[in-house]
């Protein structure tokens, strides 16, 4: 079975508060669960990669190991940069993220087929928006 996941990260400030956003659809493209959360303080490109862990946990937390493994899964982010160093195009000069690089990596073992896809920013509106919602909840609590 094929799934479409559309990862964002972000932080206001860089480094500064941090959120990710995660859509995981169906192979028609139909959302299947979305999730976005606060993160604590992290760099832009921390985010990122945080968002695409977050999803392949997720994703074998709901779907179990059995469908992980057959799955075919097209992780479609608007962060070239974290595209383009997941398919060996960009070299990784940061520790911080190599170690986020090897999360990601060793949590592929699990799956069938993963594939990471650079798209345009407005075809990733959704998991932007949670990634907003999410500090925009997170900087409302804090004057609470």
């Amino acid at each position: 079975m094929k799934y479409i996941i559309y990862t964002d990260g972000g932080s206001r400030g860089n480094p500064g508060p941090a959120a990710i956003g995660v859509v995981i659809c169906n192979e028609k493209v139909e959302p299947v669960k979305k999730y976005g959360e606060a993160i604590g303080e992290k760099t832009n490109n921390e985010a990122e990669y945080e968002a695409i862990i977050f999803a392949l946990k997720k994703f074998k937390a709901l779907f179990g190991g059995d469908e992980a493994q057959k799955a075919k899964i097209e992780m479609r982010m608007d962060s070239e940069l974290a595209a383009k160093q997941l398919n060996h195009e960009y070299k990784i000069e940061e520790p911080h993220i190599q170690q986020l690089f090897l999360k990601i990596w060793n949590l592929m073992i699990d799956f069938g087929q993963v594939k990471f896809i650079n798209i345009p920013r407005e075809e990733n509106k959704e998991a932007d928006r949670l990634v907003n919602e999410a500090l925009d909840k997170k900087q409302e609590n804090l004057f609470k």
